[in-house]
């Protein structure tokens, strides 16, 4: 609950009388010394509508836009407002949240967190004059908030969001090591997360949350999940720790949990390894019972990904340095579930499954790339991953529910890895187009089961149509196929370079 406004400096109290009265005070003219010299276009007193009676709403218009008297929003949305120890900042505290506020910073902070402001907040007469967008940063966040401001009438509207019942459905799975808790709703929940010892609260912000059905919690890093109309709380068992995230479509809170490391390192513990590609993973399609694609000539294609796959893991190994592993080194069978597990075990920092297109419709040629998506990215697409998704008699029946919910869990391990697989995508077709010179298919996306659940950038390349006579004859050749291989490794060359810099330098960031 938000308690009425409370001003407890007696500098600041000045600054109060003349805010609502006009007069002048000692805390005017203490102040007169440190007034910003921001150039100020315009200034006058608007209003504040909303919940009630209109307030008076001193205004300033900088060259930056407009700032507003930050006194009367606490009144009309509940806080308080206090100078800070030293007279050089402002204490805005709304529930158990305290915000900083310093006038010349065009940020604000909440204990770490660093909030960025569109300007700088300024004191002029004792009267501390904020931007618009410290609204949604604070009350928005903490209460869902929203604010219109009107520059012909210089009238701030805020509104308290009409309060929404939204059903929360649970999801929790285990893993290879993490357990993953996904919280769904019909629409985008306005809340907050907040971090407590043994766990985490996902505070209601103007909605209220419907339970789903009362169901055990059976996993070894969370101990319960309790659903109030008021917040989402999640117990987690000793030493564990958690990541968390949120995804549209479906609109999804996710939290990772995984067992704490802990502990610093000791003076004989070697450093930790730089972060960057270091293993691949490559997973020749197909295998054993499942020849997939077959050649006009008889050619198979679970011996060409196979050949291709062992000269590719070579040379990545001889000139890049890269320690490769491949899902199957023999013809025998291998479930789609197991490539991606077996990519996981191995910690691989990149996974590339290979594969021999295949069509009915037309004497179609050309190489494409997938990345995962739970929506093909066309007819074709969804055609070709339904075709390799057949694979594997362990797996869900596609189009059942179990298969719809594997999916949905599978492409949430892949989520944070999206644009970087994205990007590899890019990358792999484009060398191939200029390279080879190959009809460009293009980058496309599709639900490739045997992508899913892979924890590292990953994609699928079809190296060309196995259908296709001419395709078949030049597959066929060493000399070609080591033509793709080369191919394959510049790419994934010039990937890993591009991606360890980004690594590299998010880490200099922190």
């Amino acid at each position: 609950m938000l308690s009425s406004p409370t001003v407890t400096r007696m500098a600041f109290a000045g600054a109060l009388v003349a805010l609502l009265v006009g007069t002048p005070s000692t805390a005017q003219e203490e102040s007169a010394a440190t007034e910003s010299t921001v150039a100020i276009v315009a200034s006058g007193t608007g209003s504040l509508a909303g919940d009630g009676a209109e307030l008076a709403l001193p205004w300033i218009e900088t060259e930056n836009g407009p700032l507003v008297a930050l006194l009367p929003l606490v009144g009309r949305l509940g806080g308080e407002l206090e100078t800070g120890p030293f007279g050089t900042s402002f204490e805005l505290t709304i529930g158990d949240a305290l915000f900083v506020v310093a006038a010349g910073s065009a940020v604000i902070t909440r204990g770490i967190e660093i909030l960025p402001l569109s300007q700088a907040p300024l004191v002029q007469l004792g009267v501390l004059y904020v931007p618009l967008d410290l609204v949604p940063r604070t009350w928005g966040v903490l209460a869902g908030v929203q604010v219109a401001w009107d520059p012909a009438a210089k009238r701030l509207t805020a509104r308290r969001p009409t309060a929404r019942e939204l059903q929360v459905d649970v999801s929790i799975v285990h893993l290879q090591g993490i357990s993953t808790v996904v919280l769904r709703f019909p629409q985008a929940p306005r809340c907050r997360i907040e971090r407590r010892a043994g766990g985490y609260d996902i505070v209601a912000a103007g909605d209220r949350f419907l339970a789903p059905a009362a169901r055990a919690v059976d996993d070894p890093y969370l101990r319960a999940i309790t659903v109030a109309p008021d917040r989402i709380r999640l117990e987690l068992a000793a030493g564990i720790e958690a990541e968390h995230y949120r995804l549209g479509a479906p609109d999804r809170i996710v939290f990772d949990l995984f067992r704490s490391v802990g502990g610093a390192l000791s003076p004989l513990a070697p450093a930790p390894e730089r972060p960057g590609i270091r293993t691949v993973v490559i997973d020749p399609g197909h295998g054993g019972a499942e020849t997939g694609a077959t050649g006009p000539a008889g050619t198979m294609e679970k011996e060409l990904t196979l050949l291709i796959a062992r000269t590719l893991a070579e040379r990545l190994a001889n000139e890049l340095g890269l320690r490769v592993v491949l899902t199957r080194t023999e013809d025998v069978d291998l479930g789609l579930d197991e490539r991606s597990a077996f990519a996981n075990q191995n910690k691989a920092d990149l996974f590339v499954s290979v594969h021999l297109n295949s069509t009915a419709r037309g004497d179609a040629r050309g190489a494409e790339t997938y990345f995962l998506s739970l929506t093909a990215s066309d007819e074709h697409a969804a055609d070709a991953a339904a075709l390799e998704n057949v694979v594997g008699a362990q797996a869900a029946a596609p189009g059942s529910d179990e298969f719809e919910l594997q999916l949905l869990l599978w492409d949430l391990a892949q989520s944070r890895y999206l644009a970087a697989s994205q990007r590899l995508a890019s990358v792999i077709q484009e060398e191939l187009n200029r390279q080879l010179n190959l009809a460009d298919r293009g980058v496309k996306q599709a639900p490739f089961r045997v992508l899913m659940g892979a924890a590292m950038p990953a994609v699928l390349v079809e190296l060309g149509f196995l259908s296709s006579a001419a395709e078949e004859e030049r597959l066929r050749e060493p000399a070609y196929r080591a033509e793709l291989v080369g191919t394959l490794v510049r790419a994934i060359a010039r990937f890993r370079s591009e991606y360890d810099a980004s690594l590299q330098a998010a880490g200099a960031a922190r």
